[in-house]
């Protein structure tokens, strides 16, 4: 690779040549080529990938073939990287800093930011965007041969070196070990914090989660820490009971043997009534209205967390809703304000609190990512951190 430096100045920065993963077509296996990325513009840092881990959005989007499906796109938005340069306006963080890159916006300065009811910044609403957040119709990643190659969710981490909005990186103690505390980019604190911050998880509760994979059992951990003394799987794999009770999982249904009840009737007669908080971790709009179904009525809350196919919807009945109490409530990124709440997980990892080490089921080169995604898609690893270098 080249380096992108001539001197202190800025305005000197020059592109980087790197190694990257290139998605060329919807469902095809990625291409490792070199590209160029080009220096941060204002607002903007540049950052050399140390690892990064695969989470199933980006096989979602992968697979994607309508809008906001793109290609060329550079996937992968989970990582931990190091500042290798800043753009002008950039104070928070400087060269050689350990940095989260993570998909939501935090930029400290709006409403909705300030305020401690949202994580939704309004400054830079998150949109899944080809382009720099600041800039519309711009992007800092061009194969050799000038075809602009668009960016994927703020971040393109499966690359050797990224350009992100400052917005959209967190400072970190660099002695935290890179291969745990890339987790909290994306999937874990998504999960913990619908737990935690979302939810308002109350010690004694119970909890249902539909889907154990990596998201779900990352909400049994957040359950857990919070102390939930019911927290029930439901996954159509029995070999996920085994995995989420390393996670905190007390009770498991199986969705495909519940001969002819709804797995919602078989929740609420298992919980008398219904289980104080859902949580919808696969992304379907039936599963959700199976989530409303079984939350208890009065202060039942039900919480998605999955992504569904663009369009699809969710049917609910105006009496029940009317009638019931429930609350059904959507979580990005785990309602976390992820410049102030990714260093509390942090710490609570350090003190061994927050359990990372058991998310990790692979480590691999970056060059074999092809192989990562497909242990994901055979459902064979939770999380693959991938190494650069």
């Amino acid at each position: 690779m080249e380096n992108g430096k001539s001197s202190g100045d800025k305005s000197s920065l020059k592109p980087i040549r790197c190694k990257a993963a290139v998605c060329w077509k919807a469902g095809e296996p990625l291409v490792m080529e070199e590209i160029l990325v080009a220096p941060p513009q204002s607002y903007e840092v540049r950052i050399r990938i140390i690892c990064t881990a695969l989470c199933h959005s980006d096989i979602t989007f992968w697979k994607l073939q309508v809008p906001p499906a793109c290609f060329p796109r550079i996937l992968g938005h989970e990582a931990i990287g190091v500042v290798e340069s800043v753009g002008e306006n950039v104070t928070e963080v400087v060269e050689g800093d350990t940095v989260l890159p993570t998909f939501m916006p935090d930029c400290g300065d709006c409403v909705d930011c300030k305020s401690p009811k949202s994580n939704l910044c309004s400054r830079l609403p998150f949109k899944v965007s080809p382009w720099m957040p600041r800039y519309e119709n711009s992007s800092r990643f061009t194969d050799l041969n000038g075809n602009t190659l668009f960016h994927f969710l703020n971040v393109s981490s499966f690359s050797e070196y990224t350009v992100l909005d400052v917005a959209n990186v967190v400072k970190i103690d660099s002695s935290i070990p890179p291969n745990r505390a890339c987790l909290l980019s994306c999937g874990v604190s998504t999960g913990v914090g619908a737990a935690w911050k979302t939810a308002q998880v109350e010690q004694g509760s119970t909890v249902v989660i539909f889907g154990l994979g990596s998201i779900g059992l990352a909400v049994a951990e957040g359950a857990r820490l919070c102390g939930a003394s019911r927290i029930i799987g439901v996954d159509i794999n029995p070999v996920k009971f085994e995995v989420g009770q390393k996670f905190g999982v007390t009770e498991f249904v199986n969705s495909m043997t519940c001969e002819n009840k709804r797995v919602s009737e078989v929740i609420n007669e298992m919980t008398g009534g219904g289980a104080d908080y859902c949580f919808e971790c696969v992304g379907s709009s039936y599963l959700v209205q199976e989530a409303y179904a079984c939350c208890r009525k009065g202060w039942g809350k039900t919480i998605t967390l999955g992504v569904d196919k663009p369009g699809s919807q969710i049917c609910l009945n105006s009496s029940d809703v009317l009638h019931n109490g429930k609350t059904l409530m959507g979580s990005l990124f785990g309602g976390l304000k992820a410049k102030s709440h990714i260093p509390l997980l942090l710490k609570r990892y350090m003190s061994k609190e927050l359990e990372l080490d058991k998310f990790v089921t692979h480590e691999m080169k970056f060059e074999d990512i092809n192989d990562a995604f497909q242990l994901l898609l055979d459902g064979k690893c939770i999380r693959c951190v991938l190494w650069m270098g």
